[in-house]
Formats: structure tokens, C-alpha cells, sequence
């Protein structure tokens, strides 16, 4: 059986993050840097597809050159020991329409743990290029402690000042070389 590997178009793609900051507002991320592959048995089926997201810690961008490099030490991410987030599936499963379920393995820092996005699947399309593209659109939810993700700072009542979910939005955008389809089918 053939396997057709798409590429993750970077330029086309997002990986953003939103945590609740003292309270009463949010901070907003995005990763810079990031590749990945779909791998499929069929060009056009994404039945059983196997996804691997790999992020480069080191490109995080909240916006402010400061909280940027507190968030690359070892009281966030360790980005120095820890300089790559990944995930790895296991199953992509049909829920409804153009709604999917992506189980795998989420591996940030030193901890790895099974987790599960909720996928809106775009569709695929052939671009003026002759490539073949693809699109996904991912959303989930992690709490920061179960991958020790922490600061220790506390507001003046001795609220944390971040919140413990970490909202999770990606938009994936993966391409097929139209000679690679013609040759693997």
C-alpha cells in the first residue's frame, strides 16, 4: 500500500495559545516555527491519517521581547532542555460532517501525555501551483500543571496570576506534490 506524506505549508499555517493573566484578561501566543507531515494511505482519504506537529519553543511570540524570554526559561518551558513541543497521533477519527477526532501523544517538556483535539477538517483542493492542499483547524485545552509549566508568582491577594488552562488553536495547512501523487498511486 502506498503512503502519501503531505507537508505542513508553514506560511499558510498558525499555531496560536491564549491563558487567562490576572484574572480578568488573556494572553495571546503564537509559534513562529513549526513542520509536520500527514501521512495517508489514499491521496484524497484522511481515514486513519497520522499526523506528527513538531514546535520550536524557542520561536514564541507573545508580543512583548520580555515575557517572550521568561516564558523560554526554566520557570515556563526550559527552553534550553526542552527546545521542541510534539505531537504525534495515533487516531483520527470521523465524529460528524467536517468534525474530527485527533488522539495522540503531547510532549512538552519532559512529560508526555495522551491527548485529544476537536479537528474541523477544511477540505482539500488542487492550488493554481498544481499542488494539492489540505486543511485543518484544531482546538483543545491543557492545563499547564500537567506538563509543568509554571510560575509561582502570585498578584497582590495571592491570586496566580495565570490561569491553569492553556487554549490551544492551530490551523494546519498540508501540501501533496502533484508528482508525487502520480507516482505513488
Amino acid at each position: 500500500m502506498a503512503v502519501h506524506t503531505w507537508q505542513l505549508d508553514q506560511p499558510h499555517s498558525d499555531v496560536k495559545f491564549k491563558i487567562r493573566h490576572l484574572i480578568i484578561s488573556s494572553v495571546n501566543g503564537i509559534f513562529n516555527e513549526f513542520s509536520g507531515t500527514v501521512k495517508t494511505a489514499e491521496t484524497y482519504s484522511f481515514d486513519n491519517a497520522v499526523f506528527d506537529v513538531s514546535i520550536n519553543v524557542f520561536s514564541i511570540d507573545t508580543y512583548s521581547t520580555e515575557r517572550d524570554e521568561q516564558l523560554k526559561s526554566e520557570d515556563f518551558f526550559d527552553a534550553d532542555m526542552y527546545p521542541e513541543i510534539r505531537f504525534s497521533s495515533d487516531s483520527f477519527i470521523h465524529h460528524e460532517g467536517d468534525k474530527y477526532k485527533l488522539s495522540g501523544s503531547l510532549m512538552v517538556k519532559k512529560t508526555t501525555r495522551p491527548f485529544t483535539f476537536d479537528v474541523l477538517f477544511g477540505g482539500y483542493t488542487k492550488d493554481g501551483f498544481g499542488l494539492n492542499r489540505a486543511i485543518f483547524t484544531l482546538t483543545g485545552s491543557i492545563n499547564r500543571n500537567d506538563f509543568d509549566i509554571h510560575d509561582k508568582d502570585t498578584d497582590e491577594a495571592g491570586t496566580f496570576i495565570l490561569g491553569e488552562d492553556i487554549e490551544l488553536h492551530a490551523t494546519l495547512n498540508f501540501t501533496l506534490n502533484t508528482e508525487e501523487t502520480h507516482n505513488r498511486s
